[in-house]
């Protein structure tokens, strides 16, 4: 029997929560992952966690920021001479946008008001949010994602089964974004470019400096986090259509107990990650460019 040939992947921001879950279930499928964190202290604790778990010939750690060109470049050079080609990549690493109070959450958490779209929710109770917070919760959930994927193509392209999982958020969806021009812009799938990306979220943080979030109908709790998935799905539908090879989608996990929401989900860390892991190991031929919440097709 011909040896099967060895997979690779990486897993941003995959030193806790969801990414550390979905590192130890690829690795446990004999999958070399690369485990990737902010915190180079933090990451390597992380590895340590796995090499008692048995899985230290599968995992590796290399320091990542999403949010800087150089770091994603040192990670692309790192996987390039380590492995030769990426098999997947999953697009984990985000920030909320905004500071929680730990109370209000976890209250909201007990009352059981927080469900899958977070409807009825008075998020600005829980949450409050900043210019400076949204300007880095874009960068990080969004234009960290799409770098990421861009900078990882090449390596992508030389695997005979790559996989592309973005973790996105039913607080995403398009019916959160009451202005109808921003929703217009991103539900075209024909017509989605990175610049009509670009521009909405250009405008929305143009809005949100002014102080007219309400006024031009964005959504005003939680708002960077809410554009940024949405543009995380927009981007995912754009790059399944202009490379028909790679199987790209993107996810909602679910709401996982996390360090984000101070543990108040209800998924535990391991169920969540199994959504993000089937797509990353779905049989080629599979469906691609789709959003999903948990393992069900959902709409954008």
């Amino acid at each position: 029997m011909a040896e099967v040939a060895k997979k690779y992947a990486v897993v941003t921001g995959s030193n806790q929560g969801i990414g550390f879950g979905t590192v130890r279930k690829l690795a446990s499928n004999g999958i070399m992952v690369v485990l990737t964190a902010l915190d180079e202290k933090m990451g390597l604790e992380a590895i340590e966690k796995l090499k008692e778990s048995g899985l230290s010939d599968l995992v590796v750690f290399h320091q990542l920021d999403v949010t800087n060109t150089a770091s994603i470049a040192s990670l692309a050079d790192f996987v390039k001479t380590q492995f030769g080609k990426l098999d997947i990549l999953v697009n984990n690493a985000g920030v909320s946008g905004t500071i929680t109070d730990p109370e209000a959450m976890r209250a909201a958490a007990a009352a059981g008001i927080i469900g899958k779209d977070g409807v009825g929710v008075n998020w600005s109770e829980i949450m409050t949010q900043t210019y400076e917070l949204a300007e880095v919760c874009v960068k990080t959930n969004y234009y960290g994602a799409k770098k990421m994927t861009k900078a990882l193509l090449p390596l992508l392209q030389l695997s005979d089964s790559p996989r592309v999982v973005s973790l996105s958020s039913s607080m995403g969806s398009l019916k959160h974004i009451p202005n109808e021009w921003a929703k217009g812009m991103l539900s075209d799938a024909e017509k989605l470019t990175e610049e009509r990306i670009d521009v909405v979220l250009n405008e929305f943080l143009k809005d949100f400096k002014e102080d007219i979030l309400e006024t031009n109908g964005w959504p005003t709790s939680i708002s960077a986090y809410v554009l940024s998935k949405a543009a995380v799905n927009a981007f995912t539908r754009m790059m399944a259509k202009k490379y028909p090879n790679i199987c790209i989608n993107s996810v909602d996990p679910g709401f996982v107990k996390t360090d984000i929401n101070f543990n108040t989900g209800m998924l535990t860390i391991d169920k969540g990650a199994e959504s993000v892991v089937r797509l990353a190991m779905v049989p080629n031929g599979s469906p691609s460019g789709l959003y999903f919440y948990l393992q069900q097709v959902s709409p954008f």
